[in-house]
C-alpha cells in the first residue's frame, strides 16, 4: 500500500519522512498514486552546487559526487547542506489513484525538492561537466499522491522556466509579508534584499514593488552584480558589502529596513539580516545555507524584536506568480539569461 507522503519509499531508517530517510527506493514502477517521471534535467540549488564545487573543485569530481550520492541514496540530497534542488522531466507513468492532475507525456517541473525525491540516473551525467547548476541527464524520478509539479510553459525555454521554478517560493511569499507589513504600518514598507542580484533576490525585489514596497534597497557583494541590477531598474538604493559580515551589512544598509529578505546561498549570514531590521520587522530567510540557530540565538543576544520566518518553498499560487514576473519584468528576465545563458535559448 503506498502512503502519499512516500513512507512506502523509505528504505532507511524506518518510521521517518523521505525528506529526512537516508535512503530511499528509486524503483520506477508506479505506486497507485505515484507519477514516474523520465528526467531531463536536474537543477541543483544554489547553496548545494556551491558547496560541492567548493569541495571538489573541478567539474569532473562534482559529477562523481553527485552521481555517488545519488547512486547511495537514491536521491540528490547533498550530505553537507541538506538540500538538493528540483528537476524537469516528462510525464512516463501515472498510477490510476495520482491526485496530480498529470497525463503520460506531460513535460513539467517538480516543486518539491530532490532531497524527498526517489532518483535514479541512468547516463552517468555524461552530458554534463559539472560546472553549472543546471544538470542534463537520464533517469527516472517518481512523485508522491502529496507531490507538487508544474507543467512548462510553452512560451519560455526550459532552462529559463526551470531556473524561475526553482525559486518561485521567495516572490510569492515576499509579495505576502510586504502586504501585510503595508497593511500593518499604514505606510508602504522599506524592504532591503540580500542577495538581490541572484535568481530569487531578483525575483523578491520584483515581488516586493509589486506588492506596494516604497523604499527598495538590494545588497549585493560585487561591482558587476550592482551594475546588473542597477541596469535592470530593480533597486531604489543599491549597495555593496559582504552579507557575512554583520556590522558591514549594517553600515551599508543604513536605515533600517521593514522587510529583510535573505537570499545569499553562504552560510553566516544570520546576524547582518537581524542588524538590517528595525524592531518590529520581518525577516525572511531563503537560503538553504542558513543556520536558524544562529538567527534565532543572534536576535535574542541583540535584543532585536524581528520576526524570523522560514521559507518553505511553497505558497499558493506561487509557480504561476513568478513565471508571470519573468514575462512582464525585463530586468528580472536579463538577469536571469546572463546568470544562466542556457536558460535562455533551451
Amino acid at each position: 500500500m503506498t502512503s502519499p507522503y512516500g513512507l512506502h519509499r523509505v528504505r532507511e531508517p524506518e518510521g521517518v519522512l523521505p525528506q529526512q530517510a537516508w535512503r530511499l527506493d528509486p524503483d520506477p514502477t508506479p505506486g497507485a498514486d505515484e507519477v514516474v517521471v523520465d528526467v531531463e534535467r536536474l537543477n541543483l540549488d544554489a547553496a548545494s552546487f556551491r558547496q560541492l564545487r567548493e569541495e571538489h573543485g573541478d567539474g569532473a569530481a562534482v559529477r562523481a559526487a553527485v552521481l555517488g550520492i545519488v547512486a547511495e541514496r537514491g536521491k540528490m540530497q547533498n550530505p553537507v547542506t541538506g538540500s538538493g534542488g528540483m528537476l524537469l522531466g516528462t510525464v512516463r507513468a501515472v498510477g490510476p489513484d495520482s491526485p496530480l492532475g498529470l497525463a503520460v507525456g506531460d513535460r513539467i517541473a517538480t516543486l518539491v525538492s530532490l532531497t524527498l525525491t526517489p532518483l535514479r540516473i541512468t547516463d552517468g551525467l555524461a552530458n554534463w561537466d559539472g560546472t553549472s547548476e543546471q544538470v542534463p541527464c537520464a533517469g527516472t524520478a517518481v512523485l508522491f499522491g502529496r507531490s507538487i509539479a508544474a507543467k512548462l510553459p510553452g512560451d519560455l525555454p526550459d532552462g529559463l522556466a526551470l531556473s524561475v521554478l526553482d525559486v518561485c517560493g521567495a516572490p510569492a511569499l515576499t509579495a505576502r509579508v510586504v502586504r501585510r507589513k503595508h497593511a500593518e504600518l499604514g505606510r508602504a514598507p522599506r524592504v532591503c534584499v540580500l542577495g538581490g542580484g541572484g535568481k530569487s533576490g531578483s525575483l523578491s525585489l520584483a515581488a516586493a514593488r509589486r506588492a506596494g514596497a516604497g523604499e527598495l534597497v538590494a545588497l549585493v557583494p560585487f561591482q558587476r552584480e550592482a551594475d546588473a541590477v542597477r541596469e535592470a531598474g530593480l533597486a531604489d538604493e543599491i549597495v555593496i558589502a559582504d552579507a557575512r559580515n554583520p556590522v558591514e551589512v549594517a553600515n551599508a544598509v543604513g536605515k533600517q529596513a521593514d522587510v529583510t529578505v535573505v537570499c545569499v546561498d553562504v552560510p553566516g549570514c544570520e546576524h547582518g539580516a537581524v542588524l538590517a531590521t528595525a524592531d518590529g520587522g520581518t525577516v525572511i530567510f531563503f537560503s538553504m545555507a542558513t543556520s536558524f540557530a544562529a538567527a534565532a540565538l543572534g536576535a535574542e543576544g541583540l535584543a532585536a524584536d524581528v520576526e524570523m520566518l522560514v521559507g518553505n518553498g511553497f505558497v499558493p499560487g506561487h509557480a504561476d506568480y513568478a513565471l508571470d514576473l519573468v514575462r512582464t519584468e525585463a530586468g528580472v528576465r536579463a538577469l536571469f539569461e546572463a546568470r544562466e545563458p542556457a536558460a535562455a535559448d533551451s
